[in-house]
């Protein structure tokens, strides 16, 4: 590997309290009012272990938000306990796409599961041709961290072979309008989901996710598991995140998330700062001349944006920042225009 790759280097490093904060890509600092209020109201039944009745009527919400059945269902701590589940599918020739989220080869390889990555030039466009035919498990992400590329959906799926399990993490996908290519509605006997709600909900401290595939893959990845892995919060998080009124509210999230992007990129490349594109997620990959030093004078100003060179295929140049509202965007576009003249 190379040897400026950290595979256990997420943005909550680069951010720390009192700075201006581009690098962690969760919504606001904590979730909506009406989601908050429902985990305050949670916090009555502490006292009792998490419920089997309460653990399966959160499956079934999930289910029926995908159109899926319950069987389809895995509650997680977090999608990162999703990958920590990633060697139990006993592969011998993972495949992993990148430049993307790192986690799920720290994983693999911490399992000693012999791993080979795949890395995309920019544009960063999937190619199925690109990944071997020896690959019995590949993993990608979709929309892709740190690149905010979205494949198409047909793309991904010709990823398919006999043999072959394919998981793809859509951490970001409800930050999509309308999720146009996500897999999550798709039964498929090869093909694992991966879903987190801790970004658009603002729920980073509470770790929770779930994923969606045949009740024989999810029967691999819980072997071993612990007894009551969830709590209580965590279950009825993911419960009431899944309800319609509260998907309604993130596709409203995920059009304004829109808007600000485009309004980013625009007054991003206005200032002669070079945008990766096009972007589909809440976040941007930005190029820049003298990375490290960009980074740490953007720190002195107090603003925190996420290194990119810990990522497989980006160099030090590569900074990701999150996608925010007009004032704070316009303080990181003064920011960097100072820094770079």
């Amino acid at each position: 590997m190379d040897e400026r790759t950290d595979l256990r280097h997420h943005g909550d490093v680069d951010a720390e309290p009192g700075l201006l904060d581009f690098a962690v890509n969760v919504r606001g600092d904590g979730p909506p009012d009406w989601l908050a209020e429902r985990l305050l109201a949670g916090i009555a039944t502490l006292g009792r272990y998490p419920s089997v009745a309460a653990e399966e009527a959160a499956r079934d919400q999930v289910a029926a938000r995908h159109g899926r059945r319950r069987e389809e269902v895995l509650l997680l701590s977090g999608a990162a306990e999703g990958f920590a589940m990633l060697p139990r599918l006993g592969s011998s020739a993972a495949v992993l796409l990148h430049p993307s989220f790192t986690e799920p080869e720290w994983a693999l390889r911490e399992a000693g599961v012999p791993v080979e990555r795949v890395v995309l030039d920019a544009p960063y466009r999937l190619d199925p041709a690109s990944v071997p035919g020896s690959a019995d498990l590949v993993v990608l992400g979709n929309p892709t961290n740190p690149t905010s590329v979205q494949h198409r959906a047909a793309d991904v799926l010709a990823l398919r072979r006999p043999g072959r399990i394919l998981v793809v993490d859509e951490a970001f996908a409800d930050a999509v309008p309308g999720e146009p290519e996500s897999l999550a509605g798709m039964s498929l006997p090869d093909v694992l989901v991966l879903r987190s709600l801790t970004k658009t909900f603002a729920l980073a401290g509470l770790r929770c996710g779930y994923v969606l595939g045949p009740p024989e893959l999810l029967a691999q990845l819980q072997v071993g598991r612990p007894h009551w892995p969830l709590g209580s919060l965590q279950v009825e998080a993911i419960r009431a995140c899944c309800e319609p009124a509260a998907v309604e509210w993130a596709q409203r999230e995920a059009r304004t998330i829109e808007i600000e992007r485009a309004e980013m990129v625009e007054m991003l490349t206005a200032a002669g700062i070079s945008v990766s594109g096009p972007a589909c997620g809440p976040f941007l990959l930005l190029r820049v001349p003298d990375g490290d030093l960009v980074r740490k004078k953007l720190r002195e100003r107090g603003i925190a944006v996420r290194r990119g060179d810990t990522f497989p295929g980006l160099g030090p140049d590569h900074v990701r920042v999150a996608v925010r509202a007009a004032e704070p965007v316009s303080m990181l576009v003064a920011a960097l225009t100072e820094v770079l003249t």
